[in-house]
């Protein structure tokens, strides 16, 4: 998982629009693991994104990329669809579509799926892949996302 701190967020570090609270993650061993999460105050220009080099995973497998989210009871501004978008090292856009979070579920960790990509069967020297969620043509303030991190895994 890369967690939201490693994500590149406009306007993450001014204390007007996000705040970074700690938060415990559950685990299966007796030590505590804490970890920032990014929560949204107050913006109207939702961008949210991330990168990977691919050539450390492994070759010829098919991985699926999640971004781990919540939106709190009181969070506001979801009318408008967020794009999520996936794009392949060669520069292509693999997938881009919009997903409406006034529907999904208050005060639970939710995923998004951005999109699927396979690793080339034989080792290569860097190559990345983008993934990102944004919206700013609906110019609404948007409040009470919490986002934890993206998720890449192999796809079952």
């Amino acid at each position: 998982m890369l967690f939201s701190r490693s994500l590149s967020i406009t306007w993450g570090e001014d204390k007007r629009f996000w705040h970074w609270p700690s938060i415990k993650l559950e685990s299966s061993t007796s030590d505590d693991v804490v970890v920032e999460v990014a929560e949204l105050l107050n913006v109207c220009w939702l961008e949210v994104y991330g990168k990977l080099d691919i050539s450390y995973l492994s070759p010829g497998v098919k991985y699926e990329v999640v971004f781990l989210l919540m939106l709190k009871d009181h969070s506001y501004g979801w009318d408008v669809p967020v794009n999520l978008r996936l794009v392949f090292p060669n520069g292509a856009t693999q997938h881009q579509h919009k997903v409406n979070l006034q529907t999904r579920p208050r005060s639970q960790w939710v995923e998004l799926h951005v999109g699927e990509f396979q690793t080339p069967p034989n080792k290569q020297e860097k190559a990345e892949i983008q993934f990102s969620m944004f919206e700013y043509e609906g110019g609404q303030w948007k409040r009470g996302l919490v986002i934890k991190g993206v998720i890449i895994q192999p796809k079952k």
